[in-house]
């Protein structure tokens, strides 16, 4: 059985490592600890993790945040996953840093990935992995913030917060989204 694993963020060094790219270190941290690297292909970095007779497919998207439902949706009829196996992992402001909440469906929020996911698709129906960033910024300095990189203060949090989103993932591909919530969400 095939799971879309997709994180968001944007393709760049200028972007590396920022807020908004947490979707990417995630999956660059998947991968790593299973050895696999990721190919450049069509509209996305691609990988595969085999993980308990499942097959995670990991996509990276080469669209740039906003245009990320156009990968999301070629990566799903490429692999003929259906909506129920796909996982979002995004940033999230509205969340404090060191909290993630894996969701069966919800709003965009104003988070411009997720307002094209829900466009392409036609419906807010696929689960989201919330991986929160803070919303330690002056009014009207959003863009400004998630394109930062964390605080030297939050940088040693992460290893750790990553390692539980890649927790959740592989709980998401095993027991399903509800499951996953009740032992996961904080």
């Amino acid at each position: 059985m095939k799971y879309l694993i997709v994180g968001l963020g944007n393709i760049g060094q200028e972007y590396a490592d920022t807020r908004h790219n947490i979707g990417f270190m995630v999956l660059d941290e998947l991968a790593k600890q299973e050895n696999v690297g990721f190919y450049n292909m069509r509209l996305g970095y691609y990988t595969e993790v085999p993980y308990k007779g499942r097959t995670l497919c990991l996509v990276k998207p080469t669209t740039y945040m906003n245009l990320s439902g156009k990968s999301l949706n070629y990566w799903m009829q490429e692999l003929k996953v259906p909506i129920e196996n796909v996982l979002v992992i995004v940033d999230d402001i509205a969340l404090p840093l060191g909290t993630l909440r894996l969701k069966p469906k919800g709003s965009a929020a104003g988070h411009n990935g997720l307002k094209h996911i829900e466009l392409t698709l036609g419906h807010n129906n696929y689960a989201r992995l919330r991986f929160g960033v803070s919303d330690n910024f002056p009014k009207g300095r959003q863009v400004d913030y998630v394109l930062s990189g964390f605080d030297d203060d939050e940088l040693p949090e992460l290893p750790a917060l990553i390692e539980r989103a890649i927790k959740m993932i592989k709980s998401f591909a095993t027991v399903g989204t509800e499951l996953t919530m009740t032992r996961y969400n904080k």
